[in-house]
Formats: structure tokens, C-alpha cells, sequence
């Protein structure tokens, strides 16, 4: 069995963009994630992986839809908030943040995001202690700004050089 620590530091390794998933609702919720990734493009689908003890698990089954968010480099403030455990429940959690109700799920759609998507839940699979969310877009919005990166267990920025 490897050790969890030096495999989450291996894992590390691997630069992600971070995401923020939400479910809207009458207490809908949002959550920082870094795995989030294409799965096919026809059907469109995406996935995303949430830890069994997240607020999440539970309400994205109940929900049947969700938000996919991808945070813009100058966003780190909002990926801490929605990875606070700690932080206020339901719709107080986005009192301070600028956002607007997918039109089709409801979800919360944060408006300085870069890409916003919104699936509904097609299929589910056991992931160890996460599950695997399997998501089919039914919409979605890009902007071309610089994307939010994780690696090597901190936030990162990519620093674009003119093409020569």
C-alpha cells in the first residue's frame, strides 16, 4: 500500500485548473475542485470527483444537475472560500460573490469565470472514497482570460510569452 502522503505529493505533480462545482436549490452549495476534466464529445461529457464526507456528495444525486465554474487566474479568493469547510451554509455562502442562476439547472454560474457549464448527473461510479460524477453539458459559455492553476499542493498562474 503507498503512502498516502508522499502519493498525494506525487499526485501533486500533475497542474490542474480549479474549479468551483455548484447545486442550486433552495440551499444550493458550491465546492472548490481541481478534478474536473473533458470525457466526451458526443454525448458532451465532463467529470468530476467529490471526497464521500463533502457536503457535495450528498446533494449532488438529490439535485440531478450541477455547475461546473473555471476560475480565472486572478480568482484564488473565491477557490479558497468555496474549499473553506468552515464557511456559511446554503445561499449565504454566495452573498459576497457575483453570480447568476443557470438558466437551465439553477446552479449558481459564477460571472468572472473563464468557461461555465452546466450538466446534469448521467451516470455515477465508485471511485474509492470519492465518487466519479459523470456530467452531460447542456450548456455552456467560455472567455479568454488566464486560467487558476493547481500544482504542486499550491495556486499557480501561468505567465503567457508572445509567440515568436
Amino acid at each position: 500500500m503507498a503512502d498516502q502522503k508522499i502519493l498525494r505529493r506525487a499526485f501533486g505533480r500533475f497542474a490542474t485548473g480549479v474549479t468551483v462545482v455548484t447545486v442550486g436549490g433552495n440551499a444550493p452549495h458550491g465546492m472548490t475542485a481541481n478534478s474536473f476534466t473533458s470525457v466526451s464529445l458526443d454525448p458532451p461529457l465532463v467529470l468530476i470527483c467529490v471526497d464521500r464526507g463533502a457536503i457535495m456528495h450528498g446533494m449532488l444525486p438529490a439535485a440531478g444537475s450541477f455547475g461546473v465554474n473555471v476560475l480565472a487566474a486572478d480568482q484564488e479568493a473565491l477557490a479558497r472560500h468555496f474549499a473553506d469547510r468552515w464557511r456559511v451554509p446554503g445561499q449565504a455562502q454566495f452573498a459576497d460573490v457575483d453570480w447568476f442562476p443557470g438558466t437551465l439547472t439553477g446552479a449558481p454560474m459564477l460571472n468572472a469565470s473563464i468557461a461555465r457549464f452546466e450538466c446534469e448527473v448521467w451516470r455515477t461510479y465508485d471511485g474509492g472514497d470519492h465518487s466519479i460524477f459523470i456530467g452531460k453539458v447542456l450548456s455552456h459559455d467560455e472567455e479568454a482570460e488566464e486560467a487558476l492553476l493547481f500544482f504542486n499542493g499550491g495556486f499557480r498562474q501561468i505567465e503567457l510569452s508572445a509567440a515568436t
